[in-house]
């Protein structure tokens, strides 16, 4: 019998799933992370607000009236409606981000190592593979559209920081991490889907005329030309060419977004991609995708309006998609992905942890309210319906998710401190520096210094020196007085 071997100094030991980020990526994701739960909340409010609005009887005509309120030069075709300019014009800018989003990742982040890159990446596109064929499968059987198909699709990122930010879970920074870079592969995936599934007519001189202001776009950022006086009448210009094509306007966004260059150069604190997206991301998440939620949510809730979500094979195959689809999706394919290539789950992490997050991710707003809008654009009452799906798919998973998050709370807790913790008060938590020579020499001195202090105090205890005064339990609080 061979005595097992132990691995050579030096060599790395199996790959971890879900371990610690990066220094640089933690801040990151942090920063972005912050932004993303502050929209969130904006979002929900929005949400709220279309529902009372849409719902309230002395108010419903006004919604209506406000968000089919037409504007815009006709004579270049973008005389639309208030809604119309949220989904096209404003989802824009969402996407813009989303695209830089993604090319930072691609050249900087998680997905720049094939590695690291695979468990977002497979989890991601399961959970967009399994709730389709869900949503296929049910919708099929009974009988209804599979137009559909694509609805319970998305992940919804600042929705999910939203209830994580309700409910107070302090869920560790990788699987934070994991589900931002999750929905920003789900958000390429979704834009995909929208340009080839959702084109019905292509204008090619429009397009033509979009493809060469985004080659100008291009040039414009190698010569390093600045100045937002250049590039946002560019943009518009741009946005207004694609939206004529044919071609979904967002598309422009997202292209856009992945022209900026997002790897630093020598002397840089910031690349130009992630100075602009500091710049834009609190405008999209803030009031983008807010005012997109408010002329897009408000849906009727009645009790039978509900009842029915659960009876029409579309709605109950969106539904169905984002709960279980999703759950099943994501968390399959990273138990898959763990699985062939031999990574361990995190020490402090347990599959649970994976499958709360995978049901997470089953909340499914923004992309899924726009894609069911464009999938039912000739039956409005479809469209409503597939809305209703969405609110309702989203809150189960919502109310699923933070019961098995809550469960879970305190360990997370445990966690979020020992990776924020700072002993030696440097700015940098300890978990980060403990290869670090330089820490433990820190440490040592705040040891000693403590060391002497309780010596000090010792010694002062042992003499009964009036010093004792300020220390509980020491000498002149008149412990010695007579009962």
């Amino acid at each position: 019998m061979t005595a097992p071997r132990t691995p050579a100094p030096g060599t790395p030991g199996p790959r971890k799933a879900f371990g610690r980020l990066s220094l640089p990526e933690r801040t990151y994701v942090a920063d972005a992370l912050r932004t993303e739960t502050v929209g969130g909340v904006l979002l929900l409010v929005a949400a709220v607000t279309a529902l009372i609005w849409a719902n309230v009887p002395a108010l419903h005509d006004s919604y209506e009236s406000v968000g089919d309120f037409h504007f815009g030069p006709e004579a270049l075709g973008l005389n639309l409606s208030v809604a119309h300019w949220a989904a096209d014009g404003l989802l824009a800018v969402f996407f813009f981000v989303a695209g830089i989003e993604l090319k930072r990742e691609l050249v900087a982040g998680d997905l720049r190592d094939p590695r690291a890159a695979a468990l977002p990446v497979v989890a991601a596109l399961c959970g967009m593979a399994v709730p389709a064929l869900v949503y296929t499968l049910t919708s099929g059987i009974g009988g209804g559209s599979l137009a559909g198909w694509a609805v319970p699709t998305a992940t919804d990122i600042a929705f999910a920081l939203a209830v994580l930010a309700v409910i107070g879970t302090s869920l560790p920074s990788a699987l934070r991490a994991f589900l931002l870079t999750l929905a920003v592969v789900d958000d390429l995936f979704a834009i995909l889907i929208i340009a080839v599934f959702f084109t019905d007519h292509l204008d090619f001189l429009a397009l033509a005329g979009a493809v060469l202001g985004l080659a100008a776009f291009w040039l414009l950022l190698r010569k390093g030309v600045r100045g937002w006086y250049v590039y946002v009448p560019l943009a518009l210009v741009v946005w207004g060419l694609m939206y004529n094509s044919g071609i979904h306007a967002t598309i422009a966004g997202v292209a856009m977004g992945l022209m900026l260059r997002c790897h630093r150069r020598e002397g840089e604190e910031q690349s130009p991609g992630e100075r602009i997206e500091h710049l834009v991301r609190p405008f999209s998440s803030g009031l983008a995708v807010p005012l997109f939620a408010l002329f897009s949510a408000g849906v009727a809730v009645s009790g039978g309006a509900l009842a029915d979500v659960f009876t029409q094979p579309e709605t109950l195959g969106v539904v169905l998609g984002l709960v279980v689809g999703k759950t099943v999706g994501v968390f399959g394919g990273t138990w898959l992905t763990t699985r062939f290539t031999r990574a361990s789950l995190n020490d402090d992490l347990a599959w649970a942890d994976v499958l709360a997050v995978a049901v997470l991710a089953g909340i499914g707003f923004t992309v899924s309210l726009l894609i069911g809008e464009l999938a039912f654009e000739g039956d409005a009452s479809m469209a409503d319906s597939v809305k209703a799906a969405v609110l309702t798919g989203s809150l189960i998973a919502t109310a699923v998710a933070v019961v098995l998050l809550r469960i879970r709370n305190a360990k997370y807790r445990r966690l979020t401190e020992d990776e924020e913790r700072d002993d030696d008060l440097d700015g940098v938590p300890d978990v980060y520096e403990e290869e670090d020579p330089a820490y433990h020499l820190r440490m040592a001195a705040i040891h000693e210094r403590k060391a002497a202090e309780h010596r000090r105090l010792a010694r002062e205890k042992a003499e009964g020196r009036p010093g004792l005064a300020g220390v509980p339990g020491g000498a002149g609080e008149g412990h010695d007085d007579p009962a």
